[in-house]
């Protein structure tokens, strides 16, 4: 049976890490993933995102395998598999408040975004996580740089920011023109008792099962190289299950969506475009292409034979076209099955060639392929 996800155990206090666009929801990855693998398999996600297939796996005693270009993601699934403890973070916590002091100077220097979207104290101690977190190697360090991206920006009050969306930080200069014109000032907050409460809460319920399994944070076809070496020397199992959603075609720009928390993790101070790959929408038609065709080429030679592959994807005509095409020229020893998943409503791919309407329900489709 697939966990609860209500709050009342840990496995549903850490699932919800963290905001983030185009993830799977919860309950789905639960059950697709009980529904097609075993525990005890190794379940690959290579468009990993925040990890919600991996922590599904992890917590169902299977071991998820994840891999996201997107440090903010990798940030989030790889605390939600293995989070530091509790009095670790608080300790943690409490170096960075009493370090804080040491970038006044620096605080008054940032951006008018920064002046208004933060109080002077929460500036200072965001550039002391900033410059201290080595969120990359230490997981203590790694904890608490996730769930400071939780409550980075968000609802006036419920975060340590000025009013702003959780999922998605809007631009500077919006921002600027709209706080100003409705005369909002950045909430006082002292960030480490603020913090202290939420890690607390996160925690009440204990610590989530973490099983083997793993984030990994860089290009996917890449890691997959690496995991094959892997396999080869006999330190990993073959995956039986690979399940995932790449992104859809220039529609999500993971660089402009979370620029805010880019930043906190050592990025630029704005939102425009940095030219480096994996940061846009994936706008070109080859270049979408070829990601696809090299990434599933790569998880095709760490898959069991017997391994089910499921992919999500939406129906507009070109990257609905272009998915089929790729994983039927790649799993071409698999028989492959289509569930539509339409909406009640528009979505985000409505604004970007999605004809269907909201009377037939925005498209999402998932591709099954099973051995024949």
């Amino acid at each position: 049976m697939a966990p609860s996800r209500t709050y009342q155990n840990a496995a549903s206090r850490w699932a919800g890490i963290g905001p983030y666009y185009a993830m799977f929801p919860v309950r789905f990855a639960d059950e697709t993933i009980q529904k097609y693998s075993q525990p005890g398999d190794t379940v690959i996600d290579p468009f990993a995102g925040r990890g919600t297939a991996v922590f599904s796996a992890a917590t169902q005693d299977r071991i998820g395998i994840g891999i996201d270009i997107n440090p903010v993601g990798f940030v989030y699934g790889q605390t939600k598999i293995e989070p530091a403890r509790r009095d670790a973070v608080e300790r943690r916590l409490e170096q960075l408040g009493r370090s804080a002091s040491d970038y006044v100077e620096e605080a008054d220097k940032l951006p008018e975004f920064f002046q208004l979207c933060f109080s002077v104290p929460v500036r200072q101690f965001l550039l002391a996580a900033r410059s201290n977190l080595n969120w990359r190697k230490r997981k203590i360090d790694r904890t608490v740089m996730a769930l400071l991206l939780v409550y980075l920006h968000g609802k006036k009050g419920a975060a340590l920011s000025n009013q702003m969306r959780q999922t998605k930080a809007m631009s500077p200069e919006y921002s600027v023109r709209w706080w100003r014109a409705r005369k909002f000032d950045p909430p006082e907050i002292d960030p480490v008792a603020f913090m202290r409460t939420r890690v607390r809460w996160r925690y009440a319920k204990g610590m989530p099962p973490g099983g083997g399994s793993r984030m990994y944070l860089g290009d996917s076809a890449t890691k997959l190289r690496h995991l094959r070496t892997r396999i080869e020397r006999g330190s990993m199992a073959r995956a039986r299950f690979l399940f995932t959603s790449p992104p859809y075609h220039a529609v999500t720009n993971y660089r402009y969506d979370q620029w805010l928390r880019l930043w906190l993790l050592g990025g630029v101070p704005n939102a425009r475009r940095t030219g480096v790959p994996g940061e846009g929408k994936f706008e070109g038609r080859k270049p979408y292409r070829r990601l696809l065709r090299r990434v599933f080429e790569e998880a095709a030679t760490i898959l069991d034979e017997s391994a089910t592959v499921y992919v999500r994807t939406d129906t507009r005509k070109f990257t609905y076209d272009t998915t089929v095409a790729v994983l039927d020229d790649v799993f071409n020893d698999k028989v492959m099955i289509e569930i539509k998943r339409p909406l009640d409503g528009t979505s985000q791919t409505h604004l970007f060639g999605d004809t269907n309407g909201p009377k037939q329900g925005t498209g999402e489709v998932d591709l099954i392929l099973k051995p024949r």
